[in-house]
């Protein structure tokens, strides 16, 4: 079962991340902050009201923590497959788990633009709507249909994560992006820690049942929920509402054009907005111009480069998180609870992701030559690691392989997100994310219903993690393919420039005296002999 944090992350969240504005609308009349396109500076960036924002900002990150705290959620598994629930490792491998990943793809793309044009918090709300379905289902629920309807809501919630990332930038002023978007995942990474290390606590230590747990955890989200409604509404979103807001500061300012003039002529009337107005104003839409410009980016080589790797890692990382425990439950199906570690080790692997997160924003290298090599060498190790799970029968072994699963993909997802966002604008790398996020999703359906769904090869555990090891090892052999092509061709090139200057001795003949007339600079800076 998936963790709170297995997306990430990703869009990962969406991916969550500051963006660099770098093109601009030719038709804007004021250069507007950085990172924001198309739009005029808030109330929220004016000097006078430095500290406007931080209240919110705070608020909003402390709903981020309290929305984690879900104890019982690295239980979930093993939970199914107690005596509480009593529903066999077959049923949940093959008729529960993959509801997940159709939910998660059927609502992936309406959320995702719901998300803008509502402005993000009816999406937050639904988020903890379902939050509190999923609790109340497995607290209550005893069916296999049920269960279904709560992996259902669970994949609602894995894709309304995209609108706590993109939230707090609808807040707060473009200068401070990249504070305030540590800030958030911070936030969130502590509550999915301490989310974690609660659960097992309770279970190794205060002996609670699963059902208890779950009770707790439902008493949290209830709490998320009612926090969820008093989140502040946004003026902005990146997409759609941008000819609203312009409108209503055209005609605030008409207004009071009007005021001002009113003893003097009349102000001649704006044009009213006619169904043609709407129409234009839809197809000039930041939205449609961003659909639009999608066809430059698979032109760059690095932004095609860790796209591919969004889309295809991403997949296989999550087919691996959400099957994990079911594996660990097979390697070893323990008869007391308190001998049950899903927390301890997923509150392990959230701080070693969170710190190969922080150490990646320190590596300096040259990605554009070795960037197919970082990965392909960092997939191997994913790979051998899945081969290690598949085969042990030690729990521990497992354990600890998965640890450093998450924390060799956690590593590569800043540098990803650095390597999209930096030569894009923020509605481009936001809708650049979307659809890395919406294709990897559309392949782990598409693996999940060959591989694990009963009306496929309905696989066992075992088999489905040789499945992944020879996933990861294709994607290995094609990066590092790709890895000795681009340093080949880059020392080849680069050997070849200096050819010139080694083979060919210049001879010094003598100084010749320039007339005046051809060493005299141009306009530009420029002499006339070039």
């Amino acid at each position: 079962m998936v963790d709170s944090m297995a997306c990430g992350e990703g869009k990962e969240e969406l991916k969550e991340q500051p963006r660099t504005d770098e093109n601009e609308h030719a038709n804007e009349v004021e250069e507007p902050p950085p990172n924001v396109l198309g739009t005029k500076a808030d109330p929220q960036d004016e000097p006078h009201k430095p500290q406007a924002w931080k209240w919110s900002v705070i608020f909003l990150c402390f709903y981020g923590f309290m929305v984690q705290l879900k104890p019982g959620e690295p239980f979930i598994t093993p939970h199914l497959l107690s005596m509480e629930k009593n529903f066999t490792r077959e049923q949940v491998t093959n008729e529960i788990n993959p509801v997940l990943s159709y939910s998660y793809m059927a609502v992936l793309v309406p959320v995702f633009l719901l998300t803008d044009y509502l402005r993000y918090k009816p999406v937050l709300v639904l988020q903890s709507m379902s939050h509190v379905s999923i609790w109340l289902l497995l607290l209550l629920g005893t069916s296999l249909l049920e269960m279904q309807f709560m992996e259902f809501f669970y994949g609602i919630t894995m894709a309304a994560r995209v609108a706590y990332s993109s939230y707090i930038f609808s807040l707060v002023p473009a200068s401070v992006y990249q504070q305030v978007a540590s800030y958030s995942r911070s936030s969130v990474l502590l509550g999915v820690f301490t989310s974690s290390v609660m659960g097992q606590l309770c279970i190794s230590l205060g002996g609670i049942t699963y059902g208890t747990l779950s009770a707790i955890s439902l008493g949290f989200v209830s709490f998320g929920l009612l926090l969820s409604s008093c989140l502040p509404w946004p003026k902005r979103s990146l997409f759609f509402n941008q000819s609203r807001l312009e409108e209503e500061r055209r005609t605030a300012a008409q207004s009071e054009l009007d005021k001002i003039k009113s003893d003097d002529k009349p102000v001649k009337a704006l044009p009213s907005s006619g169904n043609s107005s709407c129409t234009a104003s839809w197809t000039n839409s930041v939205f449609i111009q961003m659909l639009k410009e999608l066809r430059n980016v698979v032109k760059v080589h690095n932004l095609r480069l860790w796209s591919l790797w969004w889309v295809f890692n991403s997949t296989g990382y999550y087919l691996v998180v959400f099957y994990v425990h079911i594996l660990w439950n097979k390697v070893y199906p323990a008869t007391e609870q308190k001998h049950v570690y899903n927390g301890g080790v997923e509150a392990a692997s959230t701080l070693l992701g969170a710190i190969t997160s922080f150490v990646a924003g320190f590596v300096k290298i040259r990605w554009k030559v070795w960037s197919e090599l970082v990965i392909g060498v960092i997939t191997a190790a994913q790979a051998a690691l899945l081969l290690l799970m598949g085969t042990t029968d030690n729990i521990w072994v497992c354990y600890v392989a998965y640890a450093l699963f998450r924390g060799f993909y956690q590593f590569l997802v800043p540098i990803a997100t650095f390597q999209i966002a930096s030569s894009l604008t923020k509605e481009l790398c936001a809708l650049v994310f979307g659809v890395n996020t919406f294709l990897g999703t559309i392949l782990k359906t598409i693996v999940t219903l060959i591989v694990a769904d009963k009306r496929g090869l309905a696989l066992p555990v075992h088999s489905q993690f040789f499945v992944y090891f020879f996933y990861f090892t294709l994607l290995t052999v094609v990066y590092l393919g790709c890895a000795i092509w681009v340093i080949v061709h880059h020392y080849r090139s680069k050997w070849q420039e200096q050819m010139p200057t080694e083979v060919t001795t210049p001879v010094e003949l003598g100084t010749v005296e320039m007339p005046a007339s051809e060493t005299d600079p141009l306009a530009n800076g420029n002499s006339v002999k070039t």
